[in-house]
């Protein structure tokens, strides 16, 4: 069952902090002193769409000023006691979640324009928050214990209900960037939640397919998937009465999982706790093969796949993607020209060669 105690504060330039504590634990911010400019004074981002394909790009110039590879005492995630020394004015905290200080999208709420179908361009309304898993500099999220991973799903659920209900935030994007070789700029444990004014391409694609599906067959796409692999088997690496986890028939990267719930919901918000508590123990159990996978710790992207209920969101399915760009113990596969400037995947490793390493990896 969830644990989660929620603490509401400010940080010294108006940005919203929460503090998610497990049961026995509560937080105890202090007041930021640091001496931040308003952000009224800050650069907005704007979006801009590019005519060749109908998507938006974000252009954040402000980005480049956000913080790259401090020393580990100068962490801006780490606890600042006297709320002098990083993004988190307290002595210490389970998790953890504020507005991003130099984000690529922001001003979602009560004053957000409306969003313009036919515009080239707009203000780059959104809500980019930053969700620390752990006051731990050194850890992972593998290896938090499984009611400390639950209350970062308790987090993550928290925030998709809060942003879903913002004015200009059309989708909920939950992720973890985690290693140098992905590009992780600070090692403390942590990832991101975006709110953007617009469906991502890469949704809007998957949710094109969905739809004819959904015409031609009178099912749901995912739903069908997820049956496909559990009837084939060859790719399942964990499976239980709630969730599934498996290594996708087509994928894109040399280390791909997919763990979908075994009931069709839409976003976090739907889980019950018994399925939240499953997702949580197999989310852990994906992570823990991919650190046993080779000598050192798989470098990953974790993307959460979450929608609304209604128009053509409403054929999309809650799942978590994850995947890696290191093909070998020694070897990264890098986005070249076919997949950076073609969008056409080529894998090196076959998807039953990655699930048969993965469930050798098991614990």
């Amino acid at each position: 069952m969830s644990t989660t105690r929620t603490v509401r504060s400010e940080l010294a330039d108006g940005r919203e902090i929460v503090f998610f504590s497990l049961a026995g634990n509560t937080a105890r911010p202090v007041p930021d002193v640091r001496p931040l400019p308003a952000r009224a004074d800050t650069a907005p981002s704007e979006i801009r769409r590019d005519r060749q394909t109908g998507d938006w790009v974000a252009i954040a110039a402000l980005r480049q000023e956000r913080t790259y590879k401090p020393p580990a005492d100068q962490c801006p995630l780490c606890p600042s006691p006297n709320g002098d020394r990083s993004e988190v004015p307290a002595a210490e905290y389970d998790v953890v979640v504020f507005e991003n200080r130099f984000p690529s999208l922001s001003g979602a709420g009560d004053d957000a324009p409306e969003p313009i179908d036919d515009a080239v361009s707009a203000p780059g309304v959104g809500r980019c928050e930053v969700i620390c898993f752990s006051s731990e500099h050194t850890t992972s999220f593998a290896e938090l214990g499984h009611a400390h991973a639950r209350l970062v799903m308790d987090a993550w659920r928290e925030r998709t209900a809060a942003l879903f209900a913002l004015t200009g935030v059309e989708q909920v994007f939950c992720f973890e960037n985690r290693g140098a070789e992905i590009g992780v700029t600070l090692p403390h444990p942590h990832g991101q939640i975006y709110g953007y004014p617009y469906l991502t391409p890469r949704t809007m694609s998957m949710l094109r397919q969905a739809r004819e599906f959904a015409q031609m067959y009178g099912r749901n796409l995912f739903a069908d998937i997820l049956a496909g692999e559990i009837d084939a088997g060859v790719r399942i690496l964990v499976s239980d009465e709630h969730v599934t986890a498996f290594v996708p028939f087509a994928a894109r990267w040399p280390v791909e999982v997919h763990i979908y719930p075994n009931r069709h919901v839409h976003n976090l918000s739907e889980l019950t706790d018994a399925e939240l508590d499953a997702l949580t123990s197999v989310y852990l159990d994906v992570l823990g093969r991919f650190d046993r996978l080779y000598p050192t710790p798989l470098p990953y992207i974790s993307a959460l796949h979450q929608y609304r209920t209604e128009g053509i969101q409403a054929h999309g399915y809650f799942h978590i993607e994850l995947m890696s760009i290191r093909r070998s113990e020694t070897k990264l596969k890098y986005l070249a020209a076919s997949e950076s400037a073609m969008d056409a995947f080529v894998t090196d490793v076959t998807p039953e060669q990655a699930a048969d390493r993965l469930r050798s990896a098991a614990s």
